[in-house]
């Protein structure tokens, strides 16, 4: 039984076709959702802050490309740059590395998982959508392991459906849903975490 109160921060990992899902997912999250959210898609060499600018449009939460020793804070969407490596720092702030391509990645999904994992533990939700290839299964297996919640995009819903159905067969996640679906799914989460507080949702 996962507490669904408990979580302090949300992972994306996506490549191919993952840019509509990801707005299909915002869009249902409301301007009051209070954990932060960290995207890691595949990117070209020179696609500046292209995937922030794009997600702003489409939501009413803040939406920024992550650099180097900025603090990760509540209600905010961060997307990894091009050609680096997104780490999550143990003082809540990112770091940046130009360390090799993993997967043939860079920023590798399974890299930011990884470290996040290991500083939010079974504190972080971990979701896989649309791509095409196995980058990420190996960073939500952390995650899971860990005891966080893991989340991957129905491959019925996704563009290119290998990397989905690779962390579905080696993982096994606790829920498989369609980016509608998990925008709804986190928004629920983020109403208990406010009722919790002691906030109203």
């Amino acid at each position: 039984m996962y507490k669904l109160s408990k979580y302090r921060a949300v992972i994306i990992g996506c490549s191919s076709g993952g840019e509509d899902a990801l707005t299909q997912l915002v869009c249902e999250l409301p301007k009051n959702f209070s954990l932060p959210i960290i995207i890691i898609q595949h990117l070209g060499d020179y696609s500046d802050d292209y995937l922030a600018k794009s997600l702003q449009k489409k939501t009413t939460l803040n939406t920024c490309q992550a650099f180097s020793n900025l603090p990760i804070v509540s209600g905010t969407i961060y997307t990894a740059p091009a050609n680096y490596h997104l780490l999550v720092g143990d003082d809540n702030t990112f770091n940046l590395s130009l360390e090799a391509p993993v997967n043939f990645s860079r920023p590798s999904i399974d890299v930011s998982f990884t470290s996040a994992a290991e500083v939010y533990s079974n504190e972080l939700i971990g979701i896989i959508l649309s791509g095409a290839n196995s980058d990420g299964c190996s960073g939500l297996k952390k995650i899971k392991h860990q005891g966080g919640l893991t989340i991957v995009q129905d491959p019925k819903t996704t563009k290119y459906t290998v990397m989905p159905k690779m962390a579905i067969n080696k993982v096994k996640p606790a829920k498989v849903m369609s980016p509608k679906e998990i925008g709804i799914y986190l928004t629920k989460i983020n109403q208990q975490i406010r009722t919790n507080d002691g906030e109203s949702s």
